[in-house]
């Protein structure tokens, strides 16, 4: 019989003994068992945490956020096959797009969040801390990777979204991953964990799958490790309260289902952008996934004076939705994952219904397209519950599926004692156009909400909606939410890390931060800081500069250039009150000026001002006072490159002015784009080129592809006549949608890839030869090579068309040549 399969310890493994049985939402046919009978669990674990932690917690932010973006896209490239497996488990096209793509979401958005984290393994949190007068004493805290591993288990709901968007965090922390999905679509969960694997994107171990339910999986869990679950509260505080994670401490977070509440403000009344708004939203939450979303709308709010007119709309517009076979693309709505979820569902409704009416819907009776009883279908159903004060079940009892409650209050205080009465959500709406309604919704509704949707005509096209979590903001809510918080951005990754308080001097700290701390102790260089590329530049590098006294003439010209006609600078006679004794200069000159002391003003590895990113002026610089500079390197920050320029990183400079009494003047942060080195490509000279082709022989061979020798100087002979515009008769073949993106590429430092062909070359097939033999191919060469290096000699503005790379200048043809030469010089062992 079909098992789904784990994987664990390096390997795909099916567990032993009778499992648990899967079928389609949709057609009641089997698919799989879940079992987890056979697994070791403690080795599992312990493979997490040394395998996989291991090698993610040597990783820095920048080298786990690329590989998280490398995963991202190699998913979306067969997200097709995941959509037809999704279908099995009750989602429509747009369900499954939440899940898929939207758990794809959350590994791109994590992965960008390697720009606010330092180029290292940890992260250094906050400001320092002086704690002495004499600034040598200090503090700072850093945050490192945990070394345990982190064990995830997640709802039948989301299968994808609920795996990624928790993995995608605990990997840019460094932390290892087990995941436990919930037996009912552990199949799709599979599907995916299968590409990650097979892409070999993540180190061994980084990822681990239990496809179900590990009842002992809490048994050897350590302090270091961390749980979070996604599921039904009341499950939930059984596991928290689990007796071993309590003597180990170990942190667990829980996200729950709850009885989220949207709000109708008093002026979104009907014939209002914002009441039909809130109807569409609410048929939305109620539909989507078939209502099985922990942030589903469990319970509208509304004005009693509307409660009429929303249960007639929502009606009708409910009305409009189709319910059935999730593959048909008229359908709106599918299946329950499971008839078990079905039979769950109709004893929630009926318990609401003992004090609530049903308005809308039969939970015994669904009109279907296109699918037959056999699968999980059951219809919308809108309960109306006229006394919510009295008959609070509506605030206890959720019905995971399409079903939703409206109920009326008579003040905003009143609507806000209501959503409150859920005691604790993970997200809750209010729709209105009023800003003063939504302040004071917001302000005192908060305390019990994870996360509060405005709905407006303004945001409307823009919104995310009531029920979509997003990666960067907190995902979880107080009480029966569960009480943590999960996503949030680098919130989120910090949960993943701990937190360590440092003490020592501003030197010592330097060095373990990485960041420069004032008052540490400067580290003279021999060169300009200018001169050095971006690999070779340290915290703590420091330049002292020559003096310069401002004068009268300084401060007036600065002034008439900048039309500050501020009255310290330009009217000495209205100085009396004032803190200034003196005509002062301008806080920005003395930037200005400082920076003509610090500038190297030869070309060099620094490529441009990145911009300023803190400034203070400390005290007042007069008329013939001499200021001097020492510039020192804060900070580095790595940075990706897109566009047409070099691989480069920000360095953050610590720029201090002082008088000649060393009295510090003024402080800033300034930052600079710097170029990395250069040491992928030899430079193409002409004497490094004769070089390489004279170690090439009729024999030679190559170490792949099917090139001769002879065919390899005939191409590199047509790639030369292209550059200098002899051959110019083609169309660009490189797609226009990606041709400023190859363009570029020119400018990176990766090689071509083995195997890359040339768009006019036919595939597995060599070029008819066009020089009778391999000496004369080699003098044309030689001859093609002379002809594009004079060619833009004598016509340095020229630019020409490439057939894969689009227009290219001389500069731009240099480096295809650079790259070119390189790789194929590479394939023939000859560089």
């Amino acid at each position: 019989m079909n098992k789904t399969q784990h994987y664990v310890l390096g390997n795909w493994t099916s567990a032993t003994g009778e499992g648990k049985p899967t079928f389609d939402a949709v057609t009641g046919e089997f698919i799989a068992e879940t079992s987890v009978e056979g697994l070791d669990i403690p080795a599992i674990l312990h493979y997490g945490r040394t395998k996989g932690g291991e090698q993610l917690r040597k990783m820095t932010f920048q080298e786990r956020g690329n590989r998280l973006k490398s995963l991202a896209m190699y998913l979306t490239k067969r997200k097709e096959a995941f959509y037809e497996i999704s279908y099995r488990t009750g989602a429509t096209r747009v369900d499954s797009w939440i899940d898929i793509e939207g758990g794809f979401g959350n590994l791109f958005a994590n992965a960008s969040l390697r720009k606010l984290f330092p180029n290292q393994s940890y992260h250094v949190e906050g400001d320092p801390i002086d704690l002495s007068k004499g600034g040598r004493f200090m503090a700072h805290h850093i945050l490192v990777p945990k070394k345990g591993v982190a064990i995830h288990i997640n709802a039948f709901n989301f299968p994808i979204w609920g795996m990624l968007e928790k993995c995608a965090v605990n990997w840019m922390a460094g932390m290892p991953a087990v995941v436990l999905p919930a037996p009912a679509t552990a199949y799709l969960t599979e599907a995916v964990v299968r590409e990650i694997i097979a892409s070999n994107i993540l180190p061994e171990g980084a990822l681990q799958l239990i496809s179900g339910t590990a009842k002992n999986i809490f048994d050897t869990v350590e302090s270091q490790d961390v749980i979070t679950f996604t599921g039904s509260a009341a499950t939930g505080r059984l596991l928290k309260a689990y007796p071993r994670i309590i003597q180990e401490a170990v942190p667990f977070t829980m996200e729950a289902d709850s009885l989220n509440a949207s709000i109708l403000g008093e002026d979104a009344v009907p014939g209002t952008p914002e009441f039909d708004l809130f109807i569409n939203q609410a048929r939305s939450e109620i539909t989507v996934k078939c209502g099985q979303k922990c942030t589903a709308i469990r319970r509208m709010i509304v004005p009693e004076k509307l409660m009429d007119e929303v249960q007639s709309a929502l009606s009708k517009s409910l009305d409009k939705v189709s319910i059935g076979d999730p593959r048909l693309k008229e359908v709106r709505m599918g299946a329950l994952v499971s008839k078990d979820q079905v039979n769950v569902l109709k004893g929630r409704v009926q318990e609401l219904a003992k004090s609530a009416q049903i308005i809308y819907g039969n939970i015994e009776k669904v009109n279907l397209i296109g699918a037959d009883e056999k699968g999980a279908f059951v219809s919308p159903v809108v309960l109306r519950e006229n006394k919510p004060f009295e008959n609070i079940a509506v605030h206890e009892i959720e019905a995971f599926g399409p079903v939703s409650t409206i109920m009326p209050y008579k003040s905003l205080d009143e609507a806000i004692e209501l959503a409150q009465m859920g005691k604790g959500s993970l997200v809750s709406s209010i729709v209105t156009n009023s800003d003063a309604i939504a302040k004071e919704y917001v302000v005192n509704a908060a305390s019990h909400h994870g996360r509060i949707l405005v709905l407006n005509r303004e945001n409307a096209k823009q919104s995310t909606g009531h029920g979509s979590p997003l990666p960067l903001l907190v995902h979880g809510g107080p009480g029966r939410a569960g009480g943590g918080e999960e996503m949030g951005g680098v919130r989120g990754i910090k949960h993943y890390m701990q937190r360590c308080a440092i003490q020592g001097s501003p030197t010592t700290l330097t060095e373990i931060t990485g960041i420069y701390q004032a008052n540490s102790a400067y580290k003279e260089i021999t060169q300009h800081p200018f001169q050095y590329h971006w690999e070779d530049i340290q915290p703590g590098m420091s330049l002292r500069t020559h003096n310069r006294t401002v004068t009268d003439t300084d401060i007036i010209s600065f002034a008439n250039l900048t039309w500050d006609h501020f009255y310290a600078h330009t009217d000495i006679t209205s100085l009396d009150g004032s803190i200034f004794k003196k005509r002062t200069a301008h806080g920005y000159f003395i930037l200005a000026a400082a920076a003509g002391l610090f500038v190297y003003p030869n070309k060099g590895p620094v490529a441009a001002n990145y911009g300023l990113e803190e400034c203070r002026f400390l005290r007042p610089i007069y008329h013939n006072d001499t200021v001097y500079v020492r510039l020192t390197c804060k900070q580095k920050v790595d940075r990706d490159v897109a566009s047409a320029e070099h691989p480069s990183g920000i360095v953050k400079w610590f720029v201090e002015v002082f008088d000649t009494n060393d009295e510090l003047v003024a402080v800033a942060t300034i930052l600079t784009m710097v170029q990395k080195k250069q040491e992928v490509f030899v430079e193409m000279t002409d004497e490094k080129v004769a070089e390489c082709i004279s170690k090439l022989t009729e024999n030679s061979k190559p170490n792949w592809g099917i090139l001769t020798p002879q065919h390899l100087l005939e191409h590199l002979e047509h790639g030369y006549r292209i550059m200098s515009g002899e051959i110019q008769d083609f169309e660009i073949a490189t797609p226009e949608k990606i041709l400023d993106k190859v363009h570029n590429s020119l400018y990176n430092y990766d090689k071509f890839p083995k195997g890359t062909a040339f768009p006019t070359m036919k595939k597995g097939e060599l070029e008819d030869l066009i020089h009778p033999d391999f000496e004369t191919a080699k003098a044309k060469f030689f001859e093609a090579r002379e002809a594009y290096k004079i060619f833009f000699k004598e016509n340095p503005e020229a630019v020409m068309k490439n057939m894969v790379f689009g227009e290219l200048n001389r500069y731009e043809s240099y480096l295809l040549e650079r790259k070119h030469l390189n790789h194929h010089f590479e394939q023939f062992s000859i560089l």
